[in-house]
């Protein structure tokens, strides 16, 4: 056994000067983003999340939701995130109040190479009462940017949570909400409605109902959308032959909150022939829910068109290559004595490092792509006594046993593979004497 201690930062540095993001559930783990509003442009997956940050005096409302600005985030892998930067700010939108803090959830659709960005936020010469909230565009030649907002919001609306849709006859609809969901087609310019907005009222009317994403399968427009039942939001559908309906409520895409994060807003994309679920939850900060990370799993649609429930995971989506860094702390499963901890409690985007309270401990991480031969496995472990741990495949290979001293501190400890594998395996880590704290896992 080799044991290697101290921390690299360089490489960790290097990766965020060039905007490289690695992480499964949540999808971004060195900001807090939320909203997010998922498309697919070309072969990659971008990312248009709101992006929310601490009020404080003189910047926002202390305790209530805060965001100044919009990022752009995109994959290839699902895993790998590139954060393109900052794309609008309240600052540089001529028409909106510069101290609103209240950049809410967007969207972004592309038409004739033309990228089209809605987000709302507050007038800066909204009345007393009013609310404020209206829609604004801002257009780019790339999913990227630049984006040029527009010198006006988009006349008619007033309220948050824009989403666009493009119907197979290229009409394109415009949804958001104010209590109520509204929609209304748009102009070809894509920065007017077309008609006045209809009231999509054959939705739930008890409780509070916003952020609207609608997609179309098989001919069938699904119109989802975030609603307070009890006392939080869960994520709910309702099925209609048109665009702005008549629409039946069919059911629940997503429970509340287990931890009572009060929010939920989301998006649903076809990737490569999976339906995704994009969504956040208040992970990087258990104890506040007004700031908030994305997340993503896999949504399937039983034979009748019905969408099957989503579980939430700390896995995710995405391949995991062998050779990166595995965080084991986000696994497909464990047993029941197996937890989770932050690394730095006070510091949340330092991530987190799997607990093993003892014998026949363990967790399963699904999807890591062994294309290339390895030979030898890496563990960022601790241990207080001592402990032997497994990794096998789920087919039962046993690929490592790997020893983590007992002297209470931080290692890097590596042993030879007894055996090599191929291709997608699921991996199960496995305590098989003492127990042991294990923050990554990486082949070489």
């Amino acid at each position: 056994m080799k044991v290697k201690r101290g921390r690299c930062i360089l490489g960790a540095m290097a990766m965020l000067l060039l905007g490289q993001l690695n992480a499964q559930n949540p999808l971004i783990q060195d900001q807090f983003t939320a909203d997010p509003s998922a498309r697919v442009f070309g072969d990659k997956v971008y990312v248009f999340p709101s992006h929310d940050i601490l009020a404080e005096e003189g910047k926002g409302r202390v305790g209530w939701f805060c965001m100044e600005d919009y990022h752009v985030f995109s994959s290839a892998d699902l895993t790998n995130w590139t954060d393109h930067g900052m794309i609008v700010s309240q600052e540089n939108v001529a028409w909106a109040d510069p101290k609103g803090y209240s950049m809410w959830a967007p969207d972004c659709i592309e038409r004739n190479g033309k990228y089209y960005f809605y987000f709302p936020t507050k007038k800066k010469d909204a009345a007393e009462g009013e609310g404020g909230f209206t829609v604004g565009v801002a257009v780019a030649d790339s999913p990227e940017g630049p984006y040029v907002p527009e010198e006006n919001p988009i006349e008619g609306i007033k309220g948050i949570d824009p989403n666009v849709f493009i119907d197979d006859d290229g009409q394109a609809y415009l949804y958001w909400s104010r209590s109520q969901i509204y929609g209304a087609p748009l102009k070809e310019n894509m920065l007017e409605l077309a008609a006045e907005p209809t009231v999509l009222g054959d939705l739930p009317q008890k409780g509070h109902k916003e952020g609207p994403y609608m997609i179309k399968r098989n001919g069938v427009y699904y119109l989802t959308y975030p609603h307070v039942e009890n006392k939080t939001e869960r994520l709910e559908y309702a099925t209609g032959d048109s665009p702005l309906g008549p629409f039946t409520v069919q059911g629940v895409i997503m429970d509340e909150s287990p931890t009572g994060c009060w929010t939920n807003h989301h998006s649903i994309i076809n990737y490569k022939g999976q339906y995704l679920l994009f969504y956040h939850h208040n992970e990087l900060s258990p104890q506040f829910d007004k700031s908030r990370s994305i997340m993503a799993d896999s949504l399937f649609f039983e034979p009748d068109g019905k969408i099957r429930k989503v579980t939430p995971t700390l896995r995710g989506i995405g391949i995991t290559i062998a050779s990166d860094k595995i965080q084991i702390d986000r696994y497909s499963s464990k047993s029941e004595d197996a937890s989770i901890s932050f690394n730095d409690s006070t510091d949340t985007f330092q991530g987190w490092y799997l607990n093993l309270s003892g014998k026949g401990s363990w967790v399963q991480y699904n999807s890591v792509d062994f294309s290339k031969t390895l030979k030898a496995v890496q563990i960022k472990a601790h241990s207080s006594k001592g402990a032997v741990l497994e990794i096998r495949t789920t087919s039962d290979a046993l690929l490592a046993i790997v020893k983590v001293s007992g002297d209470g501190d931080w290692q890097e400890a590596e042993e030879e593979l007894k055996t090599t594998t191929s291709g997608l395996q699921n991996l199960k880590l496995v305590v098989k004497k003492g127990e042991a704290k294990v923050d990554w896992v990486r082949f070489e």
